[in-house]
């Protein structure tokens, strides 16, 4: 069950992560230049965007990680783990935010998320209690590989069609839309087609969850 919910957190956030990164700059612009908001703003959350993105899947990884403790009735080492990932935070929070200002306070939190996980997972593999399979092993190659490809054109398009993201608001929105879903048509093309995930996973998957559902 580990290995499955680490599998679907990287499925779905590692795409995500990537394409806040590549397109960050367009969707700041759209959604929030106007009027005191201008484009050197527009620069300046955009990077700070794209750092938080980079610590996203350690974000839900954590939430996947820790029921491995609390199974156990171990609740005690989730939060000296996170106490360590807090102390972390401030520390590079102090360091960083004089020189790299708001993106210092990004870099700081993103770190310190990614430490959090790789303790959880450190110690769960050093008590045996985690173990990465086969199929986990397959899939982590294949889902980093269909999100840089996803990412690649996604930032191409946006390149494609930037003239258009600085134009009406309707038309923006359209095209940052239109930008969102050709990503992710993409995505779920490549991981289907390099065995990631078929239609069959996501009928049992929503299947088994109805009749539960069905149940309780």
């Amino acid at each position: 069950s580990q290995n499955r919910a680490i599998e679907f957190s990287l499925f779905l956030t590692l795409p995500a992560a990537v394409a806040l990164v590549v397109i960050a700059e367009p969707i700041i612009s759209v959604l929030f230049e106007r009027g005191a908001f201008d484009a050197v703003s527009v620069k300046a959350t955009a990077g700070a965007l794209a750092i938080y993105a980079t610590g996203l899947p350690a974000y839900v990884l954590v939430k996947a990680l820790a029921p491995g403790y609390f199974a156990r009735e171990d609740t005690k080492t989730p939060v000296k783990v996170a106490v360590i990932a807090l102390c972390i935070n401030v520390v590079l929070n102090l360091v960083l935010m004089g020189p790299l200002a708001h993106v210092g306070i990004a870099i700081a939190t993103s770190v310190s998320a990614w430490v959090n996980c790789a303790l959880l997972a450190m110690g769960l593999r050093k008590n045996g209690r985690f173990r990465p399979d086969r199929q986990l092993r397959r899939s982590l190659p294949r889902v980093l590989a269909a999100s840089v490809a996803m990412a690649a054109v996604v930032w191409g398009v946006s390149l494609a069609i930037g003239d258009m993201l600085t134009g009406s608001e309707t038309v923006r929105f359209a095209m940052l839309g239109a930008i969102v879903i050709c990503g992710a048509v993409l995505y779920g093309a490549l991981a289907h087609l390099s065995g990631v995930v078929s239609i069959a996973d996501f009928r049992h998957a929503f299947g088994r969850n109805t009749d539960a559902d069905k149940v309780e």
